[in-house]
């Protein structure tokens, strides 16, 4: 196969109108239950996007399974009928990962949503990926366990989506995103054949595909068990609130805790903007003067605990800081992280939309970055709060706008795409745990090659011959790359 046939092929989101759909739709409803198929307009709506609604589109359809052999009969039908398919889990995606093909179906996993079993001896759960992140650990702390990655929308998004974007959270600096803590995957091919990856074990024979799977964002398999790892819940925590009168202080200080052979199990930082947003929301006890908060929780013994709150708490003031509490009772703790876990709806109230990014540079580059990101939304008109996991340098900057003006649309998009360009300009990467979805098509020509691009179509060719499953999203491999630049974008007003 050609090049120019091959990349076609992947970078098309439309198709030719060649599909079937009553054989489809009589098929899916010979091997679903009558409700769990939806075909009327108004309730595909309710797919149309996922958390990035910039992106929208009407699937065919959108199939609702229970169980991992009627997503198996599904995957085998629309393979023999050449048919696209986008799985989706609770739809809390910032890239438009979950965006519907219009000559294809969602698989919604939302009602594969049981924890088959808990290990507490062997400290790992399986779980469906319709179960939310919070729920593991609820259901662990019964045995003393947790599951570390906490993204920010934990209460909401499910396991399976954080297995598709490799999440973060806030504790990813101490425990690792989500490829560091899932030992197995069992996952739908995209011909309805069902693959075991990895398992309970420490190892498994063979070539790492587990990890190639992680973050692989719907392109290879439809994933339909997850084994993760569970932790023991730390016998001490402290969380230690520190304000700074400059970004840059606050940016010096992350640099100052790591480089002091201290690993927080989470380091955070807010700027101005963001720390007015989530008091007015929370009412988490941040001081409204500084121009920049660092959060730096500390987890282990009561001596370990004891010991580095002592020396951040040092660290803190030595940068500069001019507001430090020190929290480790757990009311205090879940005050001070109620500001941060909610920073996101917080920041909504300042403007009708926001746009959130996902840069990720070097931690040396913090305090440059951030006053970079403001010159970049000087220019643009546009105002930018941000809050981000410090400590690995994963940058979540928020960009107001009014999606209600085109123009506006246009800067924050623009906006983003400099933030991105310059992450990767210093040594950083255009996502850290939001995918590439749609969104960052254009970006991925900066990353990367088109040799390495070229790479990713092969395996995505060697798992998917037929670039059905989520096609047009994560690979941008055209001719010429740079061709994504001029795509049109799907915009939606409503």
């Amino acid at each position: 196969m050609s090049r120019s046939t091959r990349v076609s092929g992947l970078a098309r989101v439309k198709r030719k109108p060649d599909i079937d759909v009553s054989e489809l739709l009589q098929g899916l409803r010979e091997v679903l239950p009558a409700q769990a198929v939806i075909t009327d307009e108004a309730s595909l709506r309710a797919w149309e996007c996922d958390g990035l609604p910039l992106y929208c589109e009407l699937p065919l359809a959108v199939v609702m399974p229970r169980e991992a052999d009627e997503v198996a009969a599904v995957m085998s039908l629309c393979h023999r009928l050449d048919v696209p398919v986008v799985p989706r889990g609770s739809g809390t995606g910032l890239s438009a990962g979950a965006m519907p093909h219009p000559e294809g179906i969602v698989i919604s996993l939302a009602g594969l949503d049981r924890i088959v079993d808990t290990d507490p001896a062997n400290r790992v759960a399986r779980v469906q990926p319709g179960v939310t992140n919070l729920s593991i650990s609820e259901a662990a702390a019964a045995h003393g366990l947790f599951y570390a990655p906490d993204p920010s929308s934990q209460i909401a998004c499910s396991i399976g989506g954080n297995v598709a974007e490799n999440a973060g959270g806030v504790h990813c600096l101490k425990y690792g995103l989500t490829v560091h803590n899932v030992t197995g995957l069992t996952l739908i091919t995209a011909e309805g054949e069902t693959l075991t990856l990895g398992g309970s074990g420490l190892d498994t024979p063979g070539p790492d595909l587990l990890a190639l799977m992680i973050g692989s964002e719907g392109l290879l398999g439809v994933v339909v068990e997850i084994t993760v790892k569970l932790l023991p819940l730390p016998a001490s925590v402290a969380v230690i609130m520190a304000g700074f009168d400059t970004v840059a202080a606050a940016g010096d200080a992350v640099g100052a805790v790591i480089a002091a052979g201290i690993l927080p199990a989470g380091l955070e930082m807010m700027d101005a903007l963001a720390i007015q947003a989530a008091e007015d929301f929370a009412g988490a006890g941040y001081p409204r003067e500084a121009a920049a908060l660092l959060l730096c929780e500390l987890d282990g013994s009561d001596a370990e605990v004891a010991e580095q709150c002592a020396a951040v708490s040092a660290l803190l003031h030595d940068a500069g800081a001019s507001h430090v509490e020190m929290a480790t009772d757990s009311a205090t703790r879940q005050r001070l992280w109620r500001g941060r876990k909610s920073a996101f709806p917080a920041v909504g109230r300042l403007s009708p939309d926001y746009y959130c990014m996902d840069g990720t540079i070097p931690r040396r580059h913090v305090a440059q970055i951030l006053a970079e990101i403001s010159d970049m939304a000087g220019q643009s008109g546009l105002r930018v709060a941000n809050v981000f996991h410090a400590g690995d340098g994963n940058l979540h900057p928020l960009i107001l706008f009014d999606a209600s003006k085109p123009d506006e649309i246009r800067r924050a998009e623009a906006l983003g795409a400099r933030i991105l360009e310059r992450s990767v300009e210093l040594g950083g990467c255009i996502t850290g745990e939001h995918g590439v979805g749609l969104e960052k098509l254009a970006q991925m020509s900066v990353q990367f090659s088109n040799a390495e691009l070229l790479q990713l179509e092969a395996i995505k060719v060697a798992f998917d011959p037929s670039l059905n499953l989520n096609p047009g999203k994560g690979i941008p491999v055209l001719k010429r790359c740079q061709e994504y630049r001029a795509l049109p974008q799907r915009h939606h007003h409503g």
